[in-house]
Parts: C-alpha cells; sequence; structure tokens
C-alpha cells in the first residue's frame, strides 16, 4: 500500500512541476510580444567591420529618413534612364541591381543583348557603378548562343550613366 501512494504522489509532483513550466513558458511568450511595428532597416552601415551594436563608431552618420533608397539616387535615375531602350527585367533600389531582359536590335536581329547594372555605393562615384553586358548570337541552326561581349560595351555604358548622373546632380543644385 505505500508503494501505491508514493507513486501516486511522485506523479502528482511531477504534474505540478509541468504545470508550473507550461505557466512559466506561456508567461515568457506573452511579455515578448508588442504592439510596436517591427523596425526596418533601410540600408547598411557604411563603416568597415563588424559593428554588432554601433559602440565603436568613429563619428555620428546622418539619419537616413525611412522610404530612401540604399544606394546614390543620381546614379539610380540616371541607370535606369540610360538602359530606358532595353526591357526591364528587375530593378531593386534597397540593393542597387537593376537587370534588363534581352534587347534585339532591330538593325541585327542575329545578337541580342541583356545588362546587369550594380550601383555600390550611395555617393556618386565612377567606381560606385559596375556594368555587365551580356552577348547572344544566333547560330546556323536559329539557336541563341552565349559570345563574349566587348568590354568597350559595357565602358560606354558605365560613362553613359556617369555622365547622365552628372547631368542629374548639376540639374538638381541649380534648382
Amino acid at each position: 500500500m505505500e508503494r501505491g501512494t508514493m507513486a501516486f504522489e511522485r506523479g502528482s509532483m511531477l504534474r505540478g512541476v509541468a504545470a508550473g513550466v507550461l505557466a512559466l513558458s506561456v508567461l515568457g511568450v506573452a511579455a515578448c510580444s508588442s504592439n510596436k511595428p517591427p523596425k526596418t532597416f533601410t540600408s547598411q552601415s557604411e563603416e568597415p567591420g563588424f559593428q554588432p551594436f554601433g559602440l565603436f563608431k568613429k563619428s555620428p552618420k546622418a539619419a537616413t529618413s525611412e522610404g530612401s533608397i540604399g544606394v546614390n539616387g543620381f546614379l539610380w535615375r540616371a541607370s535606369l534612364d540610360t538602359l530606358a531602350f532595353m526591357p526591364l527585367a528587375s530593378a531593386d533600389p534597397y540593393g542597387g541591381v537593376i537587370v534588363t531582359d534581352w534587347y534585339i536590335n532591330p538593325e541585327k536581329p542575329d545578337e541580342r543583348f541583356k545588362a546587369t547594372v550594380y550601383i555600390l555605393d550611395t555617393r556618386l562615384r565612377a567606381d560606385g557603378l559596375n556594368v555587365t553586358i551580356f552577348k547572344q548570337a544566333k547560330d546556323a541552326s536559329g539557336a541563341w548562343v552565349d559570345t563574349a561581349a566587348s568590354d568597350q560595351t559595357a565602358t560606354d555604358i558605365e560613362n553613359a550613366i556617369l555622365t547622365r548622373a552628372r547631368q542629374l546632380r548639376l540639374s538638381n543644385i541649380r534648382n
């Protein structure tokens, strides 16, 4: 009889502990809730290295306003303006990537081009821009085959984007 009573008490004790742990877990999860909207981050820090809490900042940076893009606005607009003749496949203003779809020049229907523009900086600088051009040509069977695009083509498009960005910046300063 004592053995049965002892097992019953041990079971009651374990149930009580389990109920207590469950109650504390529910309270812990409820304490984590909030009515505040989640924080959104519009851009990454420009400072090099790992900065977990910003404790080692060299100088205070100006806060970016919500809704701003994470790249140089003049380079972004100039890239869209320069590549306006090509169909747009995707554009990510926060990551600074513009990808066009294939463009076929009506004068040369046997070749087509595709461009990818990477805006790498928030400043208007020549090294803050990278353009990659892809080229395909039709072979004898009529299938598209990858061919090498001229490096000069990518350089010419980069220069056209930079020229347009400078024009946009100057027109913005005068206004």
